[in-house]
């Protein structure tokens, strides 16, 4: 009776420390120096916090593609008070231009969510004698264009890899440090094309600086809706990237379930709706299995796009 007494006891706490979750501060690991990324995050993690009534203290930790961060969090304990917001390149992308990876990406985390989805944009340099994705693919095997990226392994180098892969063209690869000096060169004419974040080139293309021809996403951006999707001339075309919100494999359901509520719960507020928007943000509505499903899909799709370019990193 006593043992039985006791159990009871120990579950009747277990079940109230869930309830009572969180109990102190949040440390919550971000993959990127302060962006995008890190300006989303702290965004919806304060209204986290404000629901929860416990402070979320962002932490940075660039590095590696996100893999620093990634398997920080990794090897935290699965006590809810340890979380990771990454790109989700660092789950879906890394696993295949990595050779080895300090971390399981599918079992060393338990997915909170992937909260929104974003696109790329294909822009040319006014110089470049195309209107359209068609007169882009028909120029490209008429002579030698370029394209340049963010870096090895960014989404502006897969989208423009897995575009090139779908119409059959070839284009010289120039990968700088970063996506903002590309942007540059671009505009300067110094490279004939880019694929990138859609807010970071539309100030171009609406100043005559560059002519936008399509949007990666599979569906119209809401931002610039006289732009047409890649996937109107390459039916099929999707490169979406997205933002993984993560905790430790082993944390509590009942936790996870929490923070997956709170973040759905910020993103339906109307302040963040419409930073969503001028940031071109799609949010996705889904759930923690949902999420999870998201970026197998993902893992496996870019998989085939690496392998098919060859994208590897050391």
């Amino acid at each position: 009776m006593t043992r039985c007494i006791a159990a009871m006891l120990a579950a009747f706490a277990a079940l109230t420390a869930h309830a009572q979750y969180p109990e102190k501060p949040v440390r919550v690991v971000v993959s990127t120096v302060p962006g995008p990324l890190d300006t989303f995050a702290r965004m919806v993690l304060d209204k986290i916090s404000a629901a929860l009534k416990q402070p979320f203290v962002v932490e940075n930790k660039p590095g590696a593609g996100g893999n620093i961060a990634a398997d920080l969090v990794a090897k935290s304990a699965p006590d809810g008070y340890t979380l990771l917001f990454a790109i989700d390149t660092t789950f879906t992308v890394n696993p295949s231009i990595y050779k080895t990876l300090p971390f399981d990406p599918a079992k060393d985390f338990a997915v909170i969510s992937v909260p929104v989805t974003y696109g790329q944009l294909l822009a040319v340099h006014p110089s470049v004698p195309a209107n359209s994705v068609a007169e882009l693919v028909a120029l490209s095997k008429q002579k030698k264009l370029t394209y340049a990226s963010g870096g090895n392994g960014t989404p502006s180098h897969l989208s423009g890899a897995y575009f090139l892969a779908t119409a059959g063209i070839d284009m010289t690869h120039v990968p700088y440090k970063g996506t903002g000096q590309s942007v540059i060169d671009v505009v300067a004419g110094q490279v004939d094309s880019i694929f990138a974040v859609t807010t970071g080139v539309l100030p171009h293309v609406k100043s005559g600086k560059l002519r936008a021809l399509g949007i990666s996403s599979a569906k119209r951006s809401a931002l610039a809706p006289e732009i047409p999707t890649i996937a109107e001339s390459f039916p099929g075309f999707e490169a979406a990237f997205a933002y993984a919100f993560m905790a430790p494999a082993g944390t509590s359901v009942d936790v996870v379930k929490t923070l997956n509520r709170e973040t759905l719960r910020a993103l339906a507020q109307p302040d963040v709706q419409e930073k969503n928007r001028t940031f071109d943000y799609v949010a996705t509505g889904l759930d923690p299995s949902q999420s999870a499903a998201w970026l197998k899909d993902n893992r496996d799709r870019w998989a085939q796009v690496i392998k098919r370019a060859g994208i590897m990193m050391e």
